[in-house]
């Protein structure tokens, strides 16, 4: 519900805009979800030649300031300090650093950390090269009502919508989606159902563990779906450890939550057994799936909407081996809905997956990135593919195959061409992680590289 003059008037005004998209490439530009990285449907996307690479990055023991950081990397070709580091902006000690995302006029970008859940804001639109620190949010525990770990950062109109990963009643995955305004106050919180408080929506299989994750939308669709992994007992533990822990291994997330977007009232939970981690949504008008992958069972997943108009979950895919658990992590679904980029982590593979038909992808490609290998995030056109290392502090790889890397690929759509590699552990910079994408077009310099759209959406007063 948009109850706000000054919001309703903001979103008609972003309405108005999509109502004059261009087509670029010979694709018109609809409602999209994709990377670019995954960025909202409610922003501005870069269609054209992405400037930067911004990277969320790990601050590590031993390497440099050994702060949590905002790393920015030249990424144009033309450029004299293409595939260089341009900036870094330390915030303070380490704090987990995870999953970051910007505000829906994309100037600013919101960072967090899983450990101490505080939340970085970045001024990316003032000097798209050197982003400033201006504002730090520290009570988000306490404003949220005890979600712990704020974990992805997604644009709604004129808010932040931000999924948590556990709570601190007992550290465990039940935790809760928190609205933020963008000037960083907090709105709301919408714990997630959960066996015994399962707040009006219909349980489908067997579990509502209340766990959370990633959160996309489709706005035509009225849609919003969340995803689960595990809870901060879990995630701080080193691993190999972890792995051997009978009972911790019991604790991951086995659902995906379908809600509706405009009242954000959960509406079915979805058994997707052995934590769902990133969603990704088909981006033609006509195509109404979303993705998601299973990091314990190794499995893709669709999340459809059938001949009734109703969602559905269902198991279309393999990744890998799954009884050698490759463990996928990222996904990238590229614009034309043709391909689906999978990493897994403990092979450092990445693969991609045919999905012209969503019930049936099939893997046409694959390449080993690094001994490790976490994020990957594709440009509009997905003729470049970024891939970072890093997945967690105590769960990346001991000793040498602690690789810590930024690398840039190209892609023909049959091989992927390494462009240039930061060694991050070299640099003194820490952990990779997180990618964005940054031009100076977006705040008007330049010939203009984006495309300004917005989906349809209902509004109500």
């Amino acid at each position: 519900m948009i109850n706000s003059p000054k919001r309703l008037n903001r979103l008609l005004s972003t309405c108005i805009i999509a109502a004059s998209v261009f087509t670029v490439g010979g694709l018109g530009i609809n409602t999209v979800q994709a990377d670019e990285t995954c960025v909202s449907p409610y922003m501005p996307k870069i269609t054209g030649q992405e400037d930067f690479v911004y990277v969320w990055t790990l601050g590590a023991e031993g390497i440099g300031d050994e702060q949590d950081k905002l790393v920015t990397v030249d990424a144009n070709p033309k450029s004299k300090t293409y595939g260089k580091v341009l900036s870094t902006v330390s915030v303070g000690g380490r704090n987990e650093a995870h999953h970051a995302g910007f505000t829906d006029d994309r100037q600013y970008l919101w960072t967090s950390g899983l450990d101490t859940s505080k939340i970085f804001i970045f001024d990316v639109h003032t000097n798209p090269a050197k982003p400033v620190l201006t504002k730090t949010i520290t009570d988000f525990v306490a404003k949220s009502g005890g979600v712990v770990g704020p974990h992805s950062i997604y644009a709604l109109p004129g808010v932040m919508m931000m999924t948590g990963l556990s709570n601190n009643k007992d550290h465990g995955g039940r935790t809760g989606l928190v609205e933020y305004t963008n000037a960083g106050e907090y709105v709301a919180t919408h714990w997630t159902p959960v066996d015994g408080d399962l707040q009006g929506a219909d349980k489908t299989g067997k579990f509502a563990d209340g766990y959370g994750y990633d959160v996309r939308a489709l706005p035509r669709r009225n849609l919003m779906l969340t995803s689960s992994f595990t809870g901060w007992s879990n995630y701080m533990m080193d691993f190999g450890k972890m792995l051997k822990d009978p009972e911790a291994m019991k604790h991951f997330g086995n659902t995906v939550v379908e809600w509706n977007l405009h009242t954000k009232q959960p509406k079915k939970v979805f058994d997707v057994p052995g934590a769902p981690l990133e969603i990704r949504c088909a981006l033609e008008s006509n195509h109404n799936y979303c993705f998601t992958s299973t990091a314990l069972t190794s499995k893709i997943w669709l999340i459809y909407a059938d001949k009734k108009g109703l969602w559905q979950a269902k198991e279309v895919a393999d990744i890998g081996v799954p009884s050698q658990i490759p463990l996928p992590v990222d996904i990238s679904i590229q614009s034309d809905d043709k391909l689906l980029w999978v990493n897994t982590f403990m092979d450092g593979k990445t693969r991609a997956f045919d999905i012209s038909d969503p019930f049936k992808p099939t893997q046409v490609f694959e390449q080993k990135i690094g001994a490790q290998v976490n994020m990957v995030s594709s440009s509009w056109d997905g003729k470049r593919l970024y891939y970072t290392s890093s997945l967690l502090a105590n769960w990346d790889k001991k000793g040498t195959d602690n690789e810590q890397f930024l690398k840039a690929y190209n892609w023909d759509g049959k091989a992927l061409t390494e462009q240039f590699a930061i060694d991050f552990t070299k640099e003194k910079l820490g952990r990779a992680h997180q990618m964005l994408f940054g031009a100076y077009a977006l705040y008007g310099a330049n010939k203009p590289a984006v495309a300004l759209e917005a989906p349809k959406v209902n509004i109500k007063k």
